[in-house]
């Protein structure tokens, strides 16, 4: 083989292979601390091996001083990593359904008030609106429940749009979710929590967001996507999506 195609061809294989190692980022310092602080609840912390949530922050790209829109955040297991990686100077707005008051605001509240820089924001669920502008909009692991009963079967048109409006130019929308197989579209959000990718991708981008980039970091090719993701085994390792859409400047 001539000398200089062998160079090319060994140079080829070398860059293909250091692939995989440069699509993940570097954790920034800030996100570390925030995920080994001491004071996340034990419950928290026991469930980061399969969530992940240092590299997934990564690809966020959230940073210190940042403004951060969270949808429905549960338990807040993501709200107290981004409060410590925002930190004082940046913002959380706990942004939920009015619909889901009655159940969950005093644990909202009360999250709110543990983690210190956080704002609970009550809203009908298909206008996601901020007090103020935000650099990202996090929503991980509910954007199928939107289209459920339980949450009112949101019109996503107006719910994407109303996110593209509570952000800055140039401000991302992070959507996290349970993958459904090809072709279901949302029909089985309210049933097997699934939402198929190619679904999320158009509804987001039909309201003027750019797909920036997607990553494989909590995919599972074992998960056939015929079960509800609660009975997939072991537990927490249904295959999960996650997008990184921006808002033009």
């Amino acid at each position: 083989m001539n000398v200089r195609v062998y160079a090319l061809l060994a140079g080829a294989a070398l860059t293909l292979a250091a692939l995989p190692a440069l699509s993940q980022p570097k954790v920034p310092a800030a996100v570390t601390a925030a995920v080994a602080d001491p004071g996340r609840p034990a419950a928290d912390t026991a469930r980061d091996a399969e969530r992940k949530p240092a590299e997934t922050l990564a690809f966020a790209g959230v940073k210190p001083g940042d403004k951060v829109e969270e949808l429905f955040p549960g338990g807040g297991y993501f709200t107290r990593i981004l409060s410590k990686t925002v930190g004082p100077k940046g913002q959380i707005f706990l942004v939920t359904p009015q619909a889901l008051q009655a159940r969950f605001g005093k644990g909202s509240d009360d999250l709110a008030a543990a983690v210190g820089n956080a704002t609970v924001v009550w809203q009908p669920a298909d206008n996601p609106a901020t007090p103020e502008k935000v650099d990202v909009v996090w929503n991980t692991d509910n954007y199928h429940d939107y289209r459920t009963p339980f949450f009112g079967a949101v019109d996503m048109a107006k719910f994407n749009k109303a996110i593209f409006d509570s952000l800055k130019p140039g401000g991302v929308y992070v959507v996290l979710d349970y993958a459904g197989a090809a072709g279901t579209g949302a029909t089985q959000a309210a049933t097997l929590h699934r939402i198929e990718i190619a679904t999320v991708k158009s509804e987001v981008e039909a309201a003027g967001f750019k797909l920036e980039k997607e990553s494989p970091l909590l995919a599972n090719k074992a998960d056939d996507h015929t079960i509800k993701v609660f009975d997939v085994k072991p537990r927490g390792s249904a295959d999960q999506f996650l997008l990184l859409f921006r808002k033009p400047k």
